[in-house]
């Protein structure tokens, strides 16, 4: 098959891009052609798309561009007369492809995979300014609701009037957890679940549980992933645990807000903020863990950093809405807590540090390996290859 994969690939590599540039790798690997096409306003797939359409972080233009892009309508024809695809894979598309992208497909067969929530929600995340889930459809609520002005508001009418009408010309919709399937259809879209795959970790990677509690997060420093919670639940578990650290990886808005609170906390020698790392920086940091931290406040539409820690035998500590909920099973592979609720990641934070829960510091090869399994690159990589191969000829 020749497949064209659409993807707005942002700065900083993250889960949706590593996993369009492992995506791409199983398909050429499967023997199929494979061309990628994204915007200038990241890394442009990391300088290995064929087909660049200019994109840009500038917010006036990009608030223009986020309607209608022109350069990625022109491109997107480009790459369909040139390479001549015989179906189209789009993931992210709202922030600089805009809809626009899509609608150039014209009638090629077309799957959307949905990983996130911008194609339904202006501020991306279903979070309301209270820290709390949002379950209404878009609409007007979202201006009642202080999610954004009036004027945003106005501007993003045509543009979701525009992805709703992207969004019906698809032919398949994949969404990567059943939370995400529920809030598609509960603004009138019909999808199919697909998970997305782990990779297997290195074949040197050796479980070597730090002496002491150690705990980390690994994600974008934002205020949806629930950071404050975190630090100020770990606070409390450090009197009782002074010699309990916390690291934290990544990189966000929210970075020097987070320090300000950790020195505030008197916990910033307990505290560690390292910056972003890469997969392979990742490893001996989640050798020395007693768990990982997915806090997050939104619901997190999959959470594969979940399943990078349980496949490495490291333990996750996880908010319970979203698609962590369907990654974690309590007291097997982790521990779930409401979203946002700091004495219930306390008590889990202190169920970890005391030994009453995970005693061994790790899961067991058994948990790890069936995760893995379950979550399989090459499964999934087959699955969707059977995806496209229907829809090829559904379409025919």
């Amino acid at each position: 098959m020749r497949i064209l994969l659409m993807i707005d690939w942002n700065r900083g590599r993250g889960g949706a891009e590593a996993y369009a540039a492992a995506l791409r790798d199983g398909l050429l690997a499967a023997g199929d052609e494979v061309r990628l096409l994204t915007s200038s306003a990241g890394t442009a797939g990391d300088g290995a798309a064929e087909y660049v359409a200019y994109g840009t972080e500038n917010r006036i233009q990009q608030s223009l561009l986020q309607i209608v892009n022109p350069f990625a309508a022109a491109t997107v024809r480009r790459a369909v007369r040139e390479f001549q695809p015989d179906i189209a894979w789009i993931n992210m598309f709202a922030h600089h492809l805009s809809p626009a992208a899509l609608l150039a497909l014209g009638d090629l067969p077309k799957v959307l995979l949905v990983s996130d929530y911008k194609i339904i929600c202006p501020v991306g995340s279903k979070l309301l300014p209270d820290g709390s889930l949002c379950r209404r459809p878009a609409g007007w609520v979202c201006h009642q609701a202080g999610c954004v002005s009036i004027p945003h508001w106005l501007r993003d009418q045509p543009r979701y009037a525009f992805i709703r009408s992207a969004v019906k010309r698809v032919d398949r919709v994949l969404g990567c957890s059943r939370w995400v399937n529920a809030e598609l259809a509960n603004a009138g879209i019909h999808s199919e679940l697909m998970y997305l795959p782990v990779p297997a970790p290195p074949q040197n990677f050796e479980r070597v549980p730090s002496p002491d509690p150690l705990f980390l997060f690994c994600g974008r420093l934002d205020v949806e992933k629930g950071l404050l919670v975190l630090l100020q639940a770990f606070a409390r578990l450090n009197r009782d645990f002074p010699r309990a650290r916390l690291r934290i990886a990544g990189q966000g808005p929210e970075r020097t807000r987070l320090e300000h609170l950790a020195a505030s906390l008197k916990i910033g020698s307990s505290v560690e903020f390292l910056g972003w790392k890469t997969r392979r920086e990742m490893e001996p940091l989640l050798s020395e863990a007693w768990a990982s931290v997915a806090p997050s406040l939104w619901a997190e539409p999959q959470g594969l950093v979940a399943l990078e820690a349980i496949v490495r035998c490291v333990p996750v500590i996880a908010s319970s809405s979203g698609g962590l909920g369907e990654m974690i099973e309590h007291g097997i592979n982790g521990l779930l807590f409401p979203n946002g609720d700091e004495d219930a990641l306390l008590n889990n934070l202190r169920a970890i540090a005391s030994g009453v829960a995970f005693p061994e510091r790790s899961l067991s090869q058994e948990v790890a390996q069936r995760t893995l399994a379950d979550f399989s690159t090459e499964s999934h990589i087959e699955r969707l290859r059977q995806v496209f191969s229907a829809t090829i000829r559904d379409k025919r």
